[in-house]
C-alpha cells in the first residue's frame, strides 16, 4: 500500500462509508460555498448572507447534527466531528456558527427544555430557519460563570430578566437566545425570544479574530418572560457546563481542520516555491517543519477520533474533552505559525489561509475554556486537588 501524504497514518480506514460520505459532502459544500469568498469576508469583517448559509447548513443536516428527533440528523459523534473539521478547514467562524447553533443553543433546549420548548424551537433551528445563540459569558465574568450578575426574578407568574452577556456568537441574528441567569433558586437557563421587549443584541465590531462571524453583546433590560420560558430540566452550573462540554468536543475536531488547511497550504507551497535553484521542500529545514506539522496534525485527528468513539459509547468524560481541546487547539496554533514560516512573506497574505486561521485560533484558544482552565481541570483530575480557588 502506498504512502498518502494527506493521510499518513491511514486514518481514513477507521471511517465507515457513511462517515466518509458525510465528510466529503461537507467538504464539497465548504469548497463551493465558503472558500471562494472567505478571504474577502474576513478582510471586510462580516459574514454576509448568514441566514442563507444557515439554511444551507440545515439542508446538509449539520445543525444539531448529533441530536435525535425534532428534524435533527441523529448522526454519530464521529460524524459530527468530521463535519466540524471540514467546516473549520474553511473558517473557524463557520464552524462556530454551527457549534453555537447545535452544540450550545439547540443542545440546551434538547437536553434541558420542556417538550413544548423543543417543539417550538428545535425543528426550525435544525432546518436553519431559526438561528440561536447562547448567553453565558459576561463583560466582567469569563472563566468563573458562578459569579454571573445577570439575574432573573419572579414577578407574579412571570420572570423578569436583566443583565448583559458578551462575546456571543450569532447574537445579532438569533431568533432565540439561551440565557443563563442567577435566580433565587440557583442558576437557571431561559429560552428568550429575541423580539422580546427590553432585549437587544448590538454587534461587536473591530475584531481581529473570527472576523467572518457575527459576534454580539446581549442586553436584557427588564425582559419579561412567561413562566414557561425557563428550561425546566436543570438548575445550577451543571446546565451550561454540560452544554460547553458538548461544544468543546466539536472544537477538538475543528481545530484540526484549521491546522490541516494551513499544513496543506505550506506543503503545496514548498513543492513549487523555488530558492537557490530548487523547491524549498527539498531543503532539510523545510522538510523538518513539514514532518513536525504532519506529526502533530494527525496525532490530533487520531485523538479527536478516539474521543468521538468514547462519546458514541457514552464513556467520554469532561476531563477527556479538556485534554482534547487543550492539546489540539494549542498544536493547531503552532502548526499555523510554522506553516507561516514556510510561506515566508506570503504567509501574511489573505491569498493564503494561514494567517487567517492563526488569528481565528487565538479566539478558539480562549473561548469555551481557556488554556489555564483546561490545565486546571486536568490538574485536579490527576492529583485529586482543586486549584481553582
Amino acid at each position: 500500500m502506498s504512502f498518502v501524504p494527506t493521510d499518513p497514518l491511514g486514518l481514513d480506514e477507521l471511517l465507515s462509508p457513511e462517515d466518509l460520505a458525510i465528510r466529503d459532502t461537507v467538504r464539497t459544500w465548504a469548497a463551493d460555498r465558503i472558500l471562494p469568498h472567505i478571504a474577502d469576508w474576513y478582510e471586510r469583517g462580516e459574514l454576509p448572507g448568514i441566514r442563507e448559509i444557515a439554511r444551507e447548513l440545515g439542508t446538509l443536516g449539520a445543525l444539531g447534527m448529533s441530536l435525535q428527533g425534532y428534524g435533527c440528523a441523529g448522526a454519530t459523534a464521529v460524524q459530527y466531528g468530521l463535519a466540524c473539521l471540514e467546516l473549520e478547514a474553511a473558517d473557524s467562524g463557520i464552524r462556530s456558527l454551527v457549534s453555537v447553533q447545535g452544540s450550545l443553543a439547540m443542545y440546551a433546549i434538547w437536553k434541558y427544555g420542556s417538550e413544548e420548548q423543543k417543539q417550538r424551537w428545535l425543528p426550525g433551528m435544525a432546518a436553519g430557519e431559526l438561528i440561536g445563540c447562547f448567553g453565558l459569558t459576561e463583560p466582567d465574568i469569563g472563566s468563573d460563570p458562578a459569579a454571573m450578575r445577570t439575574y432573573a426574578k419572579r414577578d407574579g407568574g412571570d420572570w423578569v430578566l436583566s443583565g448583559r452577556k458578551m462575546w456571543i456568537t450569532n447574537g445579532s441574528v438569533a431568533s432565540v437566545a439561551v440565557v443563563w441567569a442567577q435566580t433565587d433558586e440557583g442558576i437557571r437557563g431561559f429560552a428568550v425570544p429575541t423580539d422580546s421587549a427590553g432585549f437587544s443584541a448590538p454587534e461587536i465590531k473591530h475584531k481581529w479574530s473570527l472576523r467572518a462571524s457575527v459576534t454580539s453583546e446581549l442586553v436584557m433590560d427588564d425582559v419579561r418572560l412567561p413562566a414557561d420560558a425557563v428550561l425546566p430540566g436543570v438548575c445550577g452550573l451543571k446546565g451550561p457546563l454540560g452544554c460547553l462540554s458538548h461544544a468543546r468536543y466539536g472544537i477538538v475536531w475543528g481545530a484540526m481542520g484549521a491546522a490541516r488547511a494551513s499544513f496543506e497550504s505550506a506543503l503545496d507551497y514548498a513543492k513549487t516555491r523555488e530558492q537557490f535553484g530548487k523547491p524549498i521542500g527539498g531543503f532539510q529545514l523545510t522538510q523538518a517543519k513539514l514532518a513536525d506539522m504532519a506529526l502533530e496534525l494527525h496525532k490530533g485527528i487520531l485523538l479527536a477520533h478516539h474521543l468521538g468513539r468514547r462519546m458514541d459509547a457514552g464513556t467520554l468524560r469532561p476531563e477527556q474533552i479538556s485534554f482534547g481541546k487543550l492539546n489540539n487547539v494549542r498544536e493547531a496554533i503552532e502548526i499555523c505559525r510554522t506553516a507561516r514560516t514556510v510561506l515566508g512573506a506570503n504567509g501574511i497574505s489573505l491569498e493564503y489561509p494561514v494567517m487567517r486561521h492563526a488569528t481565528n485560533l487565538e479566539s478558539v484558544l480562549t473561548y469555551e475554556g481557556t488554556v489555564e482552565m483546561h490545565q486546571l481541570v486536568l490538574g485536579k483530575a490527576l492529583t485529586g486537588l482543586d486549584a481553582f480557588r
